[in-house]
């Protein structure tokens, strides 16, 4: 039986694997389209390399794929560009059957190889930031990049071709039979726009300096560890530059969880208020909503609106889960306004404000409704809108 392998440049084979099933990350992270996880085998003229294995259960594969090119016990290197095991997760096993390969890894990463993988340590090499690996007419550059999203990442660049191996960054959780990006068609950039959101957003500062980095080598081919294989890469730097550091747009988020309605008729007031005054608005009803959707629209939003009930003398606990994501996770717009309903006892919205104050929001507006909305409260209602929007015309 053979396996898929694509050559994405002369002796550069990706043997990943396409997980099509896989419909969780990280335990918060939905995967609608599965996910990937790319590995590259580079052949050099003296020495070969893999770059990243697979996620555990799927070695078997990877080193069949690797069979059909090389003999897997030729591996002279293992580049772990990030020690997280959907990347690092087959190191073992292709260390039993190649056992003369060392792992190539930063500082950090030879360390984790031990916590994680009990490497020995006479099977590890560290590298750090301009170092180079020759393979014989291919020759690989490591450049650091912290905090993308891990402390040990590090990207791995074959001079030669001009392919840059990201690791995670600039990834997407796509599984496709079709390789590269420019294949895909328009189901990459959302995707590619809320991986980013999940992954890379709270690290916003490092993925600067990442691309700082990825524009000075000036790639032919961008191969990350997820998702397709950039062969026109600067679409999706581009992309990141919007999202990292471009101007945000005029766009209100409007997160909002009701228990009997009366959150709810005061959402409706809001959100068509923001509209109706020429400022984009998205509503999110989180008893149905996904999270990741609400991060991805988030990554260029100037405001968010938070609407809860109080339950038990604090927000509803959707409300309280959104909250913390969006109050964690680097967004950049950083304009809120908060609204809540309550029955004998409010003390909701106030838990919210705490929590978006120490994130560095600016809260603009404070609307509490004891019951069902009453005329004056909807006035109130239209006011918080129109002071969110006006705010964000401002900023924008």
């Amino acid at each position: 039986m053979a396996f898929k392998t694509v050559e994405i440049s002369p002796n550069v084979f990706w043997v990943g694997i396409e997980d099509w099933n896989r419909r969780f990350f990280d335990a918060f992270i939905p995967l609608p389209n599965g996910t990937s996880y790319n590995s590259y085998l580079i052949v050099g003229k003296e020495k070969t390399a893999l770059i990243d294995t697979v996620n555990p259960g799927f070695e078997k594969i990877l080193l069949k794929k690797i069979s059909q090119i090389v003999p897997p016990g030729k591996i002279d290197y293992i580049i772990m560009n990030h020690a997280e095991p959907d990347h690092a997760g087959g190191i073992l096993e292709v260390m039993k059957v190649a056992p003369n390969a060392k792992v190539v890894a930063t500082k950090l990463g030879v360390d984790m190889t031990k916590i994680y993988f009990d490497v020995p340590s006479e099977r590890r090499i560290s590298v750090k930031d301009g170092d180079t690996l020759e393979l014989g007419q291919k020759t690989l550059k490591f450049i650091e990049a912290p905090w993308l999203h891990w402390p040990e990442t590090m990207f791995t660049f074959n001079m030669e071709d001009s392919v840059l191996f990201t690791c995670d960054f600039l990834g997407s959780h796509i599984t496709s039979d079709k390789l590269f990006a420019d294949e895909v068609g328009g189901l990459l950039m959302p995707e590619a726009k809320r991986y980013y959101a999940e992954i890379m957003m709270p690290f916003s500062a490092s993925a600067q300096k990442a691309l700082d980095k990825v524009n000075l080598l000036n790639p032919k081919i961008i191969a990350p560890s997820h998702g397709p294989v950039h062969r026109n890469p600067q679409s999706i730097i581009e992309a990141y530059e919007k999202w990292t550091r471009g101007p945000l747009e005029k766009k209100v988020i409007v997160v909002y969880v009701s228990m009997w309605g009366s959150t709810q008729t005061l959402e409706r007031i809001i959100t068509e208020t923001i509209s109706t005054e020429g400022v984009e608005t998205v509503p999110y009803n989180l008893t149905v909503a996904d999270i990741s959707h609400v991060l991805r629209d988030l990554v260029d939003a100037s405001a968010v609106v938070i609407g809860t009930p109080t339950v038990l003398g604090g927000a509803h606990p959707l409300a309280l889960y959104a909250t913390e994501l969006i109050a964690s996770f680097g967004v950049r717009g950083k304009i809120a306004a908060i609204f809540g309903s309550f029955g004998w006892g409010g003390g909701a919205t106030r838990r919210v404000k705490l929590r978006l104050e120490k994130g560095g929001f600016e809260v603009v507006y404070t609307l509490d409704v004891r019951g069902p909305p009453k005329p004056a409260h909807i006035e109130k209602a239209v006011s918080l809108g129109k002071a969110v929007a006006k705010r964000v015309k401002e900023a924008t």
